[in-house]
């Protein structure tokens, strides 16, 4: 358990036994009947290495079950997520602003999910509109519901991060969105709580819940806002609100407009399709929506970073036991790994960093490239080198790098998305996209450290140098 994590004061599971079942086998149970029923229903459609955040609902599983476990199935088995922030609009209170808890961990009846109350304690001294409100946790289950969908796909590791808003006020939620924005990066995963339309009939409900999920589709924040109101405006009897989570929901299109991210539409049902409770008179409706972040011309298949991953392995173990590197293993068919591209190999034992070395490729093939890296991190002069006992708990993760792009301002840069890579004349220095995400630096302190400590050319020298920046697909095993 992470050491900066405290138990003093638990978040137990208040709706277990009312929304989902409060016995632990018997939530396994139904979890896995929701994800083959999900499998079925939607075919699984193709699922996004770029997955960025997830729009599912919050009612009851045996109401909504599928329609979320449709969108938590979009979770790739081999992305690498450090947290999952839950974002959800408050049911029961009214505040100006976001409550974050951080008093310690969520409960169960799957066990006990580690809340990242370091960074939740940090944004409340960050912004006013960050408040502790325990009160609107305890009482809230538009979280609690998410989470053992959570630890049923992703299971342990990961940090959670759970926000609920207060506020009804649009430029408050752009406040909010700015203000969370640094952690919208690939190593976090988002889950927008929201169901969408209460409690028109079944039809109703079909027809306004299409045109809700095409505003938020649009990725225009003021789109969804005129929808909302046009819905509103429509008169539709018994339709009490058409996005029970908009502000949620909203703070998300925040984050998003004028990015590089599609939305995609998962899979839709409403409380009617229940086989055992599906009144049609008054229904509330579910959508599942995805969010991708767009990626350039490059993309790696399960398959391919499966033999990176094993190709990195061997080479490793090869070296690491005979003391000499092994030869080149051709690559499997004729896709990415046979061009020319770049990549870094970083080696974990116990979860603790033993080597990261890479490089942008010249002449070599990703195949060739990420054979020879994973040698030279096995015995990274920054670490002590790989032992032969330790062979069996290294975790490898690897990123494969797109062709560098020279800029004209640092402005082009975006923190989480873009790796940097600094000249000036011999010198030189990068830091993977990642690094700006796991040290929290802004901006200046990302080229600053990359300029002194990796190109050697002082703090501010990137003012008079060459930068460039790149893209990354990381994934680990």
């Amino acid at each position: 358990m992470n050491s900066r994590l405290t138990k003093e004061c638990p978040r137990t599971a208040k709706f277990a036994g009312q929304f989902y079942p409060g016995n632990k086998n018997d939530l396994k149970k139904q979890l896995i009947q929701l994800f083959e029923q999900a499998k079925t229903l939607t075919n699984y459609p193709d699922i996004n290495n770029n997955l960025q955040a997830i729009i599912v609902p919050h009612a009851g599983y045996v109401f909504s079950g599928s329609v979320a476990a449709a969108g938590i199935s979009q979770i790739s088995e081999d992305t690498f997520y450090k947290r999952v922030f839950v974002l959800a609009s408050s049911h029961r209170y009214s505040f100006n602003g976001a409550a974050v808890y951080c008093s310690g961990n969520y409960l169960t009846p799957l066990g006990e999910i580690p809340v990242d109350t370091k960074l939740c304690a940090d944004l409340v001294k960050s912004a006013d509109l960050f408040i502790e409100h325990s009160e609107a946790h305890d009482n809230e289950h538009s979280i609690e519901v998410q989470l053992p969908f959570i630890q049923h796909k992703l299971g342990e590791g990961i940090l959670l991060v759970p926000i609920i808003l207060g506020t009804q006020q649009p430029e408050i939620c752009k406040k909010i969105a700015n203000s969370l924005k640094k952690w919208f990066t690939p190593e976090n995963l988002w889950i927008i709580s929201s169901d969408f339309s209460h409690y028109p009939d079944y039809n109703n409900a079909i027809n306004v819940d299409e045109l809700t999920a095409n505003a938020i589709c649009s990725n225009e924040p003021q789109k969804l806002l005129t929808v909302l109101k046009d819905n509103k405006n429509l008169k539709i009897d018994k339709l009490a609100t058409s996005l029970c989570g908009w502000t949620s929901v909203l703070t998300l299109l925040y984050m998003t407009e004028n990015q590089d991210f599609d939305y995609k539409k998962i899979f839709y049902q409403n409380s009617g399709d229940a086989k055992l409770y599906g009144a049609k008179d008054r229904v509330v409706g579910y959508w599942s929506i995805a969010v991708n972040r767009k990626t350039g011309k490059f993309r790696i298949s399960h398959k391919e970073k499966e033999e990176l991953i094993d190709k990195a392995r061997k080479s490793i173990n090869v070296f690491v036991k005979n003391g000499s590197e092994g030869k080149i293993i051709p690559a499997i068919g004729a896709g990415i790994l046979n061009e020319v591209m770049g990549v870094f190999v970083s080696i974990y034992v116990k979860n603790k960093l033993r080597g990261c070395i890479g490089g942008f490729a010249k002449k070599k093939t990703l195949n060739e490239m990420v054979q020879e890296m994973a040698v030279s991190a096995s015995h990274d002069r920054r670490f002590d080198p790989i032992k032969p006992n330790e062979l069996d708990k290294m975790e490898l993760e690897i990123s494969v790098l797109s062709p560098l792009k020279k800029i004209d301002s640092v402005n082009e840069i975006e923190l989480g998305k873009h790796g940097i890579y600094i000249k000036q004349g011999n010198n030189s220095g990068t830091f993977l996209p990642q690094v700006a995400v796991k040290t929290g630096w802004d901006l200046e302190e990302f080229l600053g450290h990359c300029s002194r400590d990796k190109a050697g050319i002082g703090w501010g020298g990137w003012k008079n140098a060459e930068v460039y920046v790149y893209e990354a697909i990381v994934f680990r095993g």
